[in-house]
């Protein structure tokens, strides 16, 4: 029986294998799965394991079926074989199901297992398919504002150079004293795409009268321009052309002077275009241009009288007694204490006050007189008795005990030596600079001179006389820098600058160590200011600002090999964002826009940036009312959660995209993990691999295909400073600096990048450090331990923008970089100081997992002990180079916006877990 129904069980299995359904063959298999069973039991228990049992149930069947009392031994035997026979079929053909069935049940295995498959790839083609209907959405959008553009993308035109027979005929004034840049500045000559050209009339080859010039002032002046990028030796294309007249130890007479000015091949008759510089560096240089007539040439000296000055023409210069060029830090004092020992200070003699003693009783009605009868000697009598009856402390000198320099008539003289004067200023919170009691007189070089030392021993200036004209007035904000009151206000001067507090002297006082760095300690920034001006003054923008050159490793005939394919390490399957092609960030948009922007901020304003991270957002309703090209709002302006969310960029500026820079040296298994981590990640425009090794990557490394380019550029040398450079492959505003080792999931990434963009002005990251006081030897001590307070953001793993790459690069302090290069460390502390210095705000630190360090990665530099001890030496040396500690404290980090909020369950978060 038993032989006969198992060829049809086995018939029967194919048939169902074959032309059932799964799910079918799934319950049928179950069906088995539990009768088999069964049915063996029945068998093993009426068969028995033994042969007692086995003849006892048999003998037992046997009686149920006939009587054997009278069977012959010889026939029980048979009888006894053949049910031996029976027991071992039977066993045979358990064990054939037995196997049968484990196989059926691998088939099961191997069948879930196929469906398990065949839902993921359900799943991921489902969410493939979703990112592809939001790209088709985006591209749908970029035809749409291809095709209603009101204004197209336009390129900057050729540019525009004058001819060489050009004489356009200008209306001349009634008297050069009228002229001003609309009657006598030939504007022909400098259209908007020349780049301004400037020509120089070298001295050794032009003769303009001025016989022995000063050999530092000549040989600097020459240098600085000469290095300036607007400088031409055509004078057939120039826009502007410089002569300079002083300071001569021999001057010409002033019929002498005019004729050589005349005699110019470039004079065009009127001298327009024509700059006279008269640079101070002397004490006794004056006004050298009374009585000559410089036609519509523009005049450019320390001294004026208020009916010399052409307003918004002539130029106001500071003396050049500083050094011809370079870095002026390492001569300054540091910005605090806020509060020294002096309140007020000043020192000085007025030729003609009266010899009778000088403490006048000023009555109490006096202190309202306006104009010209409060004269010098009033003021002295206030200053008297402000010393007397101020528990504050004061130092003022009214005769000088040494040597004097006298200047204009009705001017202070200024004491000397210069060591004295200087060691009271040094001394002194507030100094006192009192304008000549001839009103007419608007600017002397004593009177810059005495500005120019108070800037740059950190006294604040105190400007008694609201007719002074300040340097480079035009473009830089000196309210931020100095006090400016009239005389008549002399009584109330005590009690004006005690409303200062501390966090306002500190303030004017960076401010003026800004100016004094940028445009008034060299002769180089001087004569740089001085084109920035003019340059401004027609409107022409500055020179774009020179980009890192970033040559392959590899070379033109070599290709490396690709990976095409690579086991990835789960992550979040959360769609993060669109899949787009690269897309480069727009450049120069605000060329005409934003000449003046940046010359009251620290760093380098003489260059025209790509883009900066300081314009203002547009209002929200901007891109729904005709300017919305280019954003991205979630779900169209309507919102929504987590997954209209990540369908959009939203926020407060157009789209963009991020470019990772990330620095490695001789580690090619941990870089090529890196790369791989990369794949798939949104909004990424390229990786920019600096390969900071002497030594070639190997031949058979295999570069993984990530979806974007990988860029790996060559260095000249292994610098931690490379990691900064501002390379022309970097086409996007957005940077994240990431090192090799560092494990960022792409939301962490993401994320990071979301904030940045309403924070592009800081840096944004995620490992956390601070600068903490030390106590015991009164200094900053780099902290990496667990606080509730942090003031850096390692780079790391940092976004900031690129326009930070331009100023470490070409403006911060050479020392600095000279000392990351010294230790091989601290060029993320740089980053941070530069940043905090430019803004005065803290980084910003986002949210990521416990574990930021690759576990498999080989051991990093900053496991050694000494790592720790040159980051102290780092962050004190980098506070002497800023005059002050620019870090600044912040207590928070960053969560997206519906973390740990409770939501129904038909809504996303914003991130899975952030």
């Amino acid at each position: 029986m038993a032989s006969w129904d198992l060829p049809r069980i086995r018939s029967y299995a194919r048939y169902w294998a074959t032309h059932v359904k799964l799910s079918r063959l799934i319950l049928v298999l179950l069906f088995i799965l539990i009768t088999v069973p069964l049915i063996a039991h029945y068998y093993l228990s009426n068969i028995g394991a033994d042969d007692d049992d086995d003849v006892h149930r048999s003998r037992s069947k046997l009686e149920h079926d006939e009587d054997f009392s009278n069977v012959k031994p010889s026939n029980l035997k048979f009888h006894v074989d053949e049910l031996k026979k029976i027991k071992s079929s039977v066993n045979t053909e358990l064990r054939d199901m037995e196997k049968q069935r484990q196989r059926l049940k691998a088939e099961i295995v191997e069948y879930t297992s196929h469906v398990e498959r065949l839902k993921h790839e359900y799943e991921t083609m489902n969410k493939d398919l979703e990112k592809m209907k939001v790209t088709l959405e985006q591209v749908k959008l970029e035809m749409m504002e291809a095709s209603v553009r009101s204004m197209p993308e336009i390129q900057a035109p050729r540019r525009i150079l004058p001819s060489t027979a050009d004489n356009v005929d200008i209306p001349p004034p009634l008297s050069p004293h009228w002229c001003r840049m609309f009657s006598c500045f030939d504007y022909s000559r400098c259209a908007l795409s020349s780049e301004f050209p400037v020509y120089f009339y070298n001295p050794e080859d032009y003769d303009v009268g001025m016989n022995n010039l000063e050999p530092f002032l000549l040989s600097s002046v020459k240098s600085a321009l000469n290095a300036n990028v607007h400088i031409t030796f055509n004078a057939n294309i120039a826009c502007v052309y410089i002569v300079l007249v002083g300071d001569a130890s021999a001057k010409l007479s002033k019929g002498a002077l005019q004729t050589k000015l005349h005699g110019l091949p470039y004079w065009r008759q009127d001298g327009r275009n024509h700059i006279l510089v008269n640079l101070a560096r002397k004490f006794s240089n004056q006004d050298i241009f009374d009585g000559v007539n410089t036609g519509r040439a523009l005049l450019a000296q320390s001294s004026f009288t208020d009916i010399q000055l052409r307003n918004r023409f002539d130029m106001v210069l500071p003396p050049a007694l500083g050094a011809a060029s370079g870095d002026v830090w390492q001569e300054l004092l540091p910005i605090l204490p806020v509060r020294r020992k002096y309140m007020l200070s000043f020192v000085g003699e007025y030729r003609n006050l009266p010899k009778i003693k000088l403490n006048l009783n000023l009555p109490k009605s006096k202190s309202t007189i306006l104009g010209k009868e409060f004269n010098d000697e009033s003021i002295v009598a206030v200053l008297k008795r402000m010393e007397s009856s101020s528990h504050d402390l004061f130092y003022f000198k009214y005769v000088c005990e040494n040597e004097r320099i006298f200047g204009v008539s009705g001017e202070w003289a200024l004491c000397g030596p210069d060591t004295a004067r200087h060691d009271v200023l040094k001394q002194s919170t507030f100094s006192l600079i009192v304008m000549p009691t001839n009103q007419s007189i608007i600017s002397t070089t004593l009177t810059q001179i005495r500005l120019y030392e108070a800037l740059k021993l950190g006294a604040v200036p105190v400007i008694l006389g609201d007719n002074l004209q300040f340097p480079f007035s035009e473009l830089i904000d000196w309210y931020q820098a100095a006090i400016i009151v009239p005389k008549s206000r002399i009584t109330e001067l005590h009690f004006l600058t005690r409303t200062y507090t501390d966090r306002d002297i500190f303030k004017m006082r960076r401010h003026g160590r800004i100016i004094y760095e940028l445009y008034l300690g060299t002769t180089k920034s001087i004569i740089t200011t001085l084109l920035a001006v003019l340059r401004t003054r027609v409107g022409i923008p500055a020179t774009p600002v020179q980009e890192e050159s970033s040559p392959s490793i590899f070379n033109k005939t070599f290709v490396p090999i690709k990976q095409d394919s690579f086991q990835l390490d789960a992550e979040s399957d959360e769609m993060l964002g669109p899949i787009e092609p690269p897309y480069a960030s727009p450049k120069f948009k605000g060329n005409y826009s934003e000449l003046f922007n940046l010359f009251n901020l620290p760093g380098d304003p003489f260059w025209l940036y790509p883009n900066t991270p300081f314009g203002p957002p547009m209002s929200s309703d901007a891109k729904f009312l005709g300017s919305g090209v280019g954003f991205r709002p979630i779900g169209k302006g309507e919102g929504g959660s987590g997954k209209e969310f990540n369908e959009a960029l939203g926020g407060n500026v157009p789209r963009e995209q991020f470019t990772i820079v990330m620095l490695t040296y001789e580690r090619e298994p941990v870089l090529i993990n890196a790369l791989q981590r990369l794949k798939g990640l949104p909004y990424l425009n390229k990786v920019l691999v600096v390969w900071n090794s002497p030594m070639q990557p190997s031949v058979e490394l295999r570069w993984p295909e990530i979806g974007v380019p990988v860029h790996v550029v060559k260095t000249t040398k292994n610098s931690l400073n490379n990691r900064f450079l501002p390379y022309d492959a970097i086409e996007t505003e957005a940077i994240l600096s990431i090192d090799d080792d560092a494990h960022l999931r792409h939301d962490e990434i993401i994320f990071g990048f979301r904030v940045w963009r309403e924070a592009r002005d800081r840096v944004v990251g995620f490992p956390g450090r601070y600068h903490a006081w030390d106590l015991k030897h009164q200094g900053w001590l780099y902290n990496s331990n667990y606080s509730c307070e942090l003031s850096m953001v390692l780079t790391g793993a940092a976004f900031f923008h690129k326009y930070y790459a331009y100023l470490y690069s070409y403006s911060m302090p050479q020392a600095i970089r000279d000392m990351v290069d010294e230790y091989v460390n601290c060029e993320d502390i740089a980053m941070n100081f530069l940043v905090s210095h430019i803004t005065r705000k803290p980084p910003i630190k986002v949210t990521s997992r416990w574990t930021f360090r690759c576990p498999g990665c080989p051991q990093a530099l900053s496991i050694d002990e000494s790592h720790f001890q040159e980051r102290h030496k780092c962050i004190n040396f980098f506070s002497r180079v800023y005059g002050y500690m620019p870090l600044l404290y912040t207590q928070f980090r960053v969560d997206s916006v519906l973390f740990k909020t409770r939501i129904s369950h038909d809504k996303q978060k914003c991130f899975r877990f952030i």
